[in-house]
């Protein structure tokens, strides 16, 4: 493809910035660079006023900053992306979805159940639509969550997929994998990304938080017993929202041991929060009705999203923050992962205890944690308004965050 000469292109830079240095390129990677500084303080209407101006000759900017100093590179505009899947992926992935969810959220009365324990399949298939809350409070907590990305793209015109739905029946307690959107074209500066990344924790927040206090207000509380027959029960990990959620509701710190086998409570507490040992038996808690159970997976997936690395929802909330040097959140978050596997055995002395909840999660940190998606203004910091929201959802995070996320008993 031909380019203007470049004195024409010099003369559009040139009405938004000061150049003191111009270098030609290879026109297949970049046309020309620019290095200099902006002639005044907006740079979100000079990128604007400059796109537009080099749009009609196949040209993009970006700014870019390089060793501290503000740049301009002019590059062949990409190509538009690629059509998206047909619609009909999408629902039948969410029709899917919804069928799993039902099937996971199944409430059998015991009487129900045969007497040599066994759970048929069929069993679940007669009683599906007994799982409606459940798959109702779960699927509202995921679309609000896609959908306030898929909005804020829309809002921004930045192509964007509908969301994608992963059932996992039988697999997930939960009946599906989770659920994504895949954005087609670049975000044109780190605010337009910040917004598109914190739009869906605060969308699925605003279902997640008032499913979870109305499960709690449907859930009993009883004593936790070993489940006849020597099957295996679960208890779910506690955040310190969850914590409160629960203090809240039942004005008790749940579950409630029986003793605190000789520690000071605090330190029984801090013990118990970050290894899930030892189980209270015999101890009580909450009878978690399955709404709370879609609630509380509510908050543990938002929390998960919130991860402050990569291309994680908190990945693009931290490069909003901190730039480039976001990067150095990488392996912190890898050490405190691969920490979280071995501290229930080091907080208990039984070395043989492992929290493999995190084993899956590092790997994918491993793949996805490592990379960014860079806006084509990369020069535009964030408002304050925004800094301030972005701190605020690193502290949801904290908040959120459940170091174990489940236990077997």
């Amino acid at each position: 493809m031909s380019f203007p000469d470049l004195e024409v292109l010099n003369g559009y830079v040139s009405r938004i910035f000061r150049a003191e240095d111009v270098t030609t390129g290879d026109p297949r990677q970049w046309i020309a660079r620019y290095r200099g500084y902006f002639l005044g303080e907006d740079t979100v209407a000079a990128y604007d006023q400059l796109a537009e101006a080099v749009k009609p000759f196949g040209v993009t900017p970006l700014f870019r900053r390089e060793e501290g100093a503000p740049v301009i590179y002019l590059i062949p505009s990409l190509a538009p992306p690629r059509p998206t899947a047909r619609m009909y992926v999408n629902v039948i992935l969410f029709i899917l979805t919804v069928f799993s969810m039902l099937l996971m959220g199944v409430d059998l009365p015991p009487e129900s159940l045969p007497a040599d324990g066994s759970f048929p399949f069929t069993l679940l298939l007669e009683n599906i639509l007994t799982g409606w809350p459940f798959a109702l409070s779960m699927m509202g907590i995921l679309l609000a969550h896609e959908m306030g990305h898929y909005v804020a793209c829309r809002i921004y015109k930045v192509p964007a997929t509908l969301p994608f739905f992963i059932p996992a029946p039988l697999i997930s307690p939960l009946g599906t994998l989770g659920a994504f959107i895949a954005m087609r074209g670049i975000p044109k500066n780190k605010r337009i990304l910040f917004d598109v990344g914190v739009a869906g924790p605060i969308a699925g927040l605003l279902i997640a938080i008032p499913v979870l206090f109305l499960g709690l207000w449907l859930s009993p509380l009883g004593p936790i017993e070993p489940l006849p027959g020597g099957s295996s029960g679960f208890l779910e990990g506690n955040s310190i929202f969850y914590l409160f959620a629960k203090f809240v509701v039942f004005g008790k710190l749940l579950p409630e041991p029986v003793s605190f086998g000789g520690l000071a409570p605090a330190l029984y507490w801090f013990r118990y929060f970050f290894s899930g040992q030892p189980i209270p038996i015999h101890g009580l808690d909450v009878q978690l009705h399955s709404v709370a159970l879609a609630g509380w997976a509510g908050l543990l997936v938002t929390a998960l999203n919130l991860v402050p690395v990569g291309t994680l929802d908190g990945g693009h909330v931290a490069y909003g923050l901190f730039g480039e040097k976001a990067r150095r959140i990488f392996p912190i978050a890898m050490g405190v992962l691969i920490a979280l596997i071995f501290l229930p055995g080091l907080l208990t002395f039984s070395f043989g205890s492992f929290n493999f909840s995190w084993l899956l999660w590092a790997f994918i940190l491993l793949w996805l944690g490592n990379v960014r998606t860079q806006p084509l203004d990369d020069v535009t910091e964030l408002d304050p308004t925004r800094r301030a929201l972005g701190y605020f959802m690193l502290i949801v995070f904290i908040l959120l965050f459940t170091p174990i996320p489940m236990v077997a008993y």
